[in-house]
């Protein structure tokens, strides 16, 4: 365990001694998007008869936390690539697992530490934020992260430059947090997209944190638990296959 928790501890580090720019920025984002959103549509909109700012916070805190993380893992190992440093974690005899385990958790702690800075800011301007039930909220956070975080790892190992790795967030990341239910309820949309929604698995981790707040949902909470968990076991199982052979890393 010795070199687990010693890479682990170098990836926190590594966004920690950042902090203004890892943590503190993506706070401000979020206060943004929540301030022109509820100043624009809290008097027009109510979802599940929830007010539309606080329907919108868990949107905003689960879409920091899996953008966070996904940033964390998948720019610390293309930075670790480019600039050639990736040999001094890959000569320790540390195994495959644990390699993939320490970037993972690293990633979920980032995405954790921006997700509780959002709802603590944002929570001020919704006094009717509830939490019906916090177990469901800390358990998709966490599974939401860890997702992300994987997902980071597949895109750090796969881009060999940053534009490469740019891509990857910009037509794959950003489209699928964005059109996940985070500023709307899918039940606003037409047929179509509220079918095509279904098939994004970033929108059933919303849908269920959001769940944990209000008690209410656009599916039953145990399916988005369901189709959330077989997607991180997907992408583990995936994530593991790569570090085993050294796809990239040491090939």
């Amino acid at each position: 365990m010795t070199s687990f928790w010693t890479l682990f501890q170098k990836e926190v580090l590594r966004f920690w001694k950042v902090g203004f720019q890892t943590v503190a920025a993506p706070v401000l984002t979020a206060m943004l998007y929540l301030l022109i959103f509820s100043h624009v549509l809290e008097s027009h909109v109510r979802v599940h008869d929830v007010p539309y700012t606080a329907f919108l916070v868990p949107g905003l805190v689960m879409m920091s936390v899996l953008q966070n993380a996904f940033a964390n893992s998948s720019s610390s190992l293309i930075q670790s690539k480019v600039t050639g440093s990736i040999v001094f974690v890959l000569l320790p005899p540390i195994s495959y697992r644990a390699f993939g385990a320490a970037y993972v958790l690293a990633a979920v702690m980032r995405g954790v530490v921006v997700g509780l800075g959002v709802l603590a800011a944002t929570s001020l301007f919704a006094p009717s934020l509830q939490f019906a039930a916090p177990l469901w909220i800390v358990l998709f956070a966490l599974m939401g992260g860890a997702m992300l975080g994987t997902l980071g790892v597949i895109a750090g190992i796969w881009a060999d430059k940053f534009d490469q790795l740019a891509a990857f967030q910009n037509f794959l990341i950003m489209p699928l947090t964005f059109l996940s239910g985070v500023f709307y309820s899918i039940h606003s949309l037409p047929p179509f997209w509220q079918m095509v929604s279904h098939f994004n698995p970033v929108f059933y981790m919303i849908d269920g944190f959001r769940f944990g707040f209000f008690g209410v949902s656009d599916v039953s909470p145990w399916r988005s638990l369901v189709v959330s968990a077989g997607c991180l076991a997907a992408l583990a199982a995936f994530t593991l296959a790569l570090l085993k052979r050294g796809y990239k890393l040491r090939n």
